[in-house]
């Protein structure tokens, strides 16, 4: 903005300077013609004069040398009396040394000879302007000789120099107080001007808080007053922008569905952190790419190109690997479509139902799963109470053995009975764990003496090294009792006959470990993650021969994970199992 200062600055200065050097040549111009023709005039006065006078004191004959000199001093000239031929008979002498009397006489004859009707003349010797003005002398109108008066120009010369020099100094001083007055002047007028243009260019970089000064009243306080409230105005629509803005972005973000935006060309424009989460998907490899180029699944890629084509809101649902993980999806679909029906682009949004869908198939797997528990010993009591009736109740030794089948399918019932309200409370909540601190070396010693007479019918070495250490705990020691019961049972269950059960603990800064170790039947990989699943069973018919109702699993996982633990399971088929659960040593200041 400075250099708008010193652009108008220069510009005013250079305009007033050729007006004023203009000026000053015209009036230089006007005075020195003023000067040489007052001095021409004054001359040619004085020749006349001095003619006048010779003639009205008798003419040459009578006139005496010494009146010439005194003319001469006294019009400071040099006076020159001739005859008809140009013969000096008086001359008052050189008056400087810009003529001689020889050059003098050669111009007095030149001037004579050629008959020169003009009575002035300049000539130009040894660097001097030498002005000669001269008239006839007459006695009874005839001419007896002549009358020359010559001089120097020194005098206009000195008034030449006297008048540019006043020219130079005035224009100097007049330059100098045009500078200091243009400059007050254009910084009176520029400074709004600079302070506006400040303030639109901060506007200009987004600092919408910037402001200008109001203090005149005249275009520029009106431009300054403008300005701010423009800025005022960007504010305020900033400040909404903004605002709208940070409520799309964290709607956008935080909204638990995934969100893609495709533009009209079929660029990724936008995602958001749901979308990256469920896809594991880099911000960098999709946005700004088209989006058959990065979206991997063929069906979201047709889904899209649907929607291009039909311009038509479309909800489907979806099966989508992920990993190693196969996952359900609602994607709603829609065209955005802008103002005069110009296409802007797609939207999807991803609906994950995984968990509906898993819970609508557990729904039908329970109901399934407990339609058949239940009608297994059902079915038993009734054929056994049938054939009691029809007359098996006579023999003394067939009525004890139905009678003993019918308590054991009666006790198999109220267990999954039990085992299913127990998983009911525990899903729902709706029991409290009575935490304390407890020894987990001491209670695996009581599950391991507990099972021991089980362990021994089919031969398996149960293998625990209970040392003098105390694994200290905060639990719920009935709950975690329950825990070991199952899982220790489990792997006595699914061992053969002659193999072996160990229990390890492991002790490290915020955990304990409690593994139990098997030499049983193994897992195959793919069914390690169904096996906390209800009524889910590897050996299906062990199981129930056994008693086992298939929720124990489903039991311990629950129970471990409200103690903000974890069980985890490596297994190899036929070579065993090993189930790892990791218990926190601190629950209540968690």
């Amino acid at each position: 903005m400075t250099k708008f200062r010193t652009r108008l600055l220069l510009a005013l200065i250079t305009l007033i300077f050729v007006v004023l050097v203009g000026l000053g040549l015209l009036l230089g111009q006007i005075f020195k013609n003023y000067y040489s023709n007052t001095f021409n005039e004054r001359l040619k006065k004085e020749n006349s004069l001095v003619t006048t006078y010779i003639e009205e004191n008798g003419g040459i004959a009578s006139f005496k040398k010494q009146n010439i000199e005194r003319l001469s001093k006294l019009l400071d000239a040099r006076i020159t009396l001739t005859d008809e031929k140009g013969v000096i008979l008086f001359d008052s002498g050189e008056q400087s040394v810009a003529v001689n009397n020889k050059d003098h006489q050669k111009i007095i004859n030149s001037m004579i000879s050629k008959g020169n009707s003009e009575q002035e003349i300049t000539k130009k010797i040894n660097g001097y302007d030498l002005h000669y003005y001269w008239n006839p002398l007459k006695k009874a109108e005839k001419i007896e000789g002549y009358v020359f008066l010559s001089t120097k120009m020194d005098v206009l010369k000195n008034a030449y120099s006297q008048i540019w020099w006043l020219l130079s100094v005035s224009f100097i001083i007049a330059l100098i107080v045009i500078i200091i007055l243009g400059t007050s002047i254009t910084s009176r007028y520029t400074k709004p001007i600079e302070s506006a243009t400040k303030v639109a260019i901060e506007l200009a970089k987004g600092n919408y808080r910037a402001r200008t000064y109001e203090n005149h009243i005249d275009e520029t306080g009106m431009l300054s007053s403008s300005i701010n409230i423009l800025a005022r105005n960007l504010q305020d629509m900033m400040k909404a922008k903004e605002m709208q803005q940070d409520r799309l972005t964290t709607l956008i973000e935080n909204m638990g569905s995934g969100l893609i935006l495709i533009d009209n060309r079929g660029y990724v424009s936008l995602i958001n952190r749901a979308f990256k989460e469920i896809f594991q998907v880099k911000p960098e490899e999709y946005l700004f790419r088209l989006y058959y180029e990065v979206i991997e699944h063929r069906e979201i890629s047709d889904l899209v190109e649907e929607i291009f084509i039909t311009e038509q809101q479309i909800k489907r649902q979806m099966l989508l690997p992920l990993g190693i993980d196969l996952r359900h999806f609602e994607v709603f679909g829609a065209p955005i479509i802008g103002t005069n029906d110009v296409w802007k682009g797609t939207l999807l949004v991803f609906h994950d139902i995984t968990e509906l869908k898993k819970l609508e198939q557990t729904r039908k797997d329970f109901v399934a799963n407990v339609s058949h528990e239940l009608k297994t010993p059902i079915t038993s009591i009734k054929g056994f109470t049938e054939t009691l009736l029809d007359g098996a109740k006579e023999d003394p030794k067939t009525l004890e053995s139905f009678l003993n089948i019918i308590l054991l399918e009666s006790d198999r019932l109220q267990t999954l009975i039990e085992d299913l309200l127990e998983l009911s409370r525990i899903e729902q909540h709706r029991f409290k764990l009575d935490i304390e601190k407890i020894n987990l070396s001491s209670i695996l010693y009581e599950v391991m003496t507990m099972l021991e007479r089980k362990a021994e019918e089919k031969g398996i070495t149960l293998e625990y090294n209970r040392d003098d250490r105390n694994f200290i705990i905060e639990g719920d020691q009935s709950r975690l009792k329950q825990v070991f019961l199952n899982v220790i049972n489990n792997a006595i269950m699914y061992t053969s006959n002659n193999g072996k059960v160990k229990v390890e603990l492991e002790e490290t800064d915020e955990q304990v470990l409690v593994k139990v170790i098997d030499t049983g039947i193994g897992i195959e990989k793919q069914e390690i993650p169904r096996i906390f699943e209800r009524f889910y069973r590897v050996d299906r018919a062990r199981s129930r021969n056994s008693g086992g109702t298939g929720l124990g699993l489903a039991i311990v996982k629950h129970l471990i994970e409200a103690h903000k633990g974890a069980i985890t399971v490596a297994s190899k088929p036929g070579k065993g199992s090993t189930f790892t659960i990791a218990l926190k040593k601190k629950l209540l200041s968690k």
